[in-house]
């Protein structure tokens, strides 16, 4: 299959942008003959592409010398509106839109969208994005008619999302409902650690000075992008023998690749994480520095089951050095342990939030799960007496 490439002495970018993630780039290419939108990983691996417009008049079959020479390829006549080619892209006139989810992006000119990268789009597996001026489907580009029954209304409710997360107050309004269903759920709050993977400090009001949390993280994360995820702590207290400490602001946003395997996505894409534990607070909440910005970093989710590897040496582990990941459970009653408190009934932009509650594993349970499934590790965590409270 084709693959849209670029060679820096003949093309120019016209436009690069950053997702708000930090984890994707959009960069918008020319060389007088076409233009091609391509996204990126942070490192400049190409994950998908598409042909935006000619330029010049079209060539009556793809032009095998530009292709074989890893050049912006000119779509056919028979495959663009414009066969004779269309003026060049100013760029005081382009938008560019990234969905919620960080996996795709829409370019917009004028204000109506010129193509989008979806985040099916997918360049080894030779499904292009999708192209106002194509017709039908090409190697380089869909038809964005074709799709804009769907892909229009994604893009609108992006721009509506990202205008209500820029303006004032936006975080602080989700921040206070959702500690608001903890401490109704869960009781009053001690400690509070806002944007663990930056700077942890403040506190929930009326709550002392937290310590602070050291942040264990991947040397390639990010330290300047979204999202803001903070980390509550409800306390021990008389019906309660441990204490539970929950990521506040992951399910501010839907996480990526969702759709890849989820039919109905809204039900999938919102999460939290918590762990209940009788650790002292500080030391176990370091765990969430690592996996709280993880689905948008990496460009991928969290689902019920999932096992997570520890990215660094086990005896560094936050949960204690004879673990080296964790098991994420939507139902942490499958395994030994106090009945688990029931944090549903929270949503947020019309899509129900789910708490996954982490369970330490070993490498070696880790690799069972891998060969045998999410079920049988649980099942055998469950025959072996584990708890889900840690400590």
């Amino acid at each position: 299959m084709p693959v849209l490439r670029r060679t820096p002495r003949e093309a120019r970018v016209l436009l690069s942008d950053t997702s708000p993630y930090g984890s994707r780039v959009l960069d918008i290419e020319y060389d007088h003959v076409a233009t091609a939108a391509y996204l990126r990983t942070s490192d400049g691996d190409t994950v998908a592409a598409t042909w935006v417009a000619n330029h010049q008049e079209a060539p009556f079959h793809a032009d095998l010398a530009r292709l074989n020479a890893g050049l912006v390829p000119a779509l056919p006549s028979g495959r663009t509106k414009h066969p004779k080619g269309r003026p060049p892209l100013d760029p005081r006139t382009l938008e560019v839109v990234w969905l919620e989810e960080g996996d795709g992006v829409a370019l917009m000119e004028a204000g109506q969208p010129l193509c989008v990268i979806p985040g099916w789009s997918d360049t080894d597996r030779g499904v292009p994005g999708y192209a106002r001026e194509a017709i039908g489907r090409s190697p380089f580009a869909f038809a964005l008619d074709d799709e804009i029954d769907e892909l229009g209304p994604r893009i609108l409710q992006a721009q509506a999302y990202w205008k209500w997360r820029r303006g004032a107050g936006a975080w602080e309004g989700f921040q206070q409902s959702l500690l608001g269903h903890l401490l109704s759920r869960l009781g009053p709050g001690g400690y509070y650690w806002h944007d663990v993977a930056r700077q942890p400090g403040r506190t929930e009001p009326g709550t002392p000075q937290p310590p602070a949390m050291p942040a264990p993280r991947p040397a390639n994360a990010s330290a300047a992008h979204e999202p803001v995820v903070g980390v509550s702590e409800r306390p021990a207290r008389g019906d309660r023998a441990y204490t539970v400490l929950s990521t506040v602001g992951m399910s501010c946003q839907r996480m990526p690749t969702v759709e890849l395997y989820e039919d109905n996505v809204g039900e999938h894409a919102r999460i939290e994480l918590a762990v209940a534990t009788t650790l002292p607070s500080v030391r176990a909440g370091r765990v969430f520095p690592w996996l709280a910005q993880y689905p948008w970093q990496a460009v991928t989710s969290f689902a019920p089951g999932d096992n997570v590897k520890w990215y660094h040496e086990a005896r560094t582990f936050p949960l204690g050095p004879s673990w080296e990941g964790v098991l994420l459970l939507d139902n942490p009653n499958r395994l030994d342990g106090p009945d688990a408190p029931d944090l549903t009934a929270f949503s947020f932009g019309g899509d129900p939030v789910q708490w996954l509650w982490l369970v330490p594993i070993t490498e070696d349970e880790r690799q069972f799960g891998k060969r045998e499934g999410s079920d049988a590790l649980i099942e055998r965590l469950a025959r072996e007496g584990r708890s889900w409270v840690v400590g």
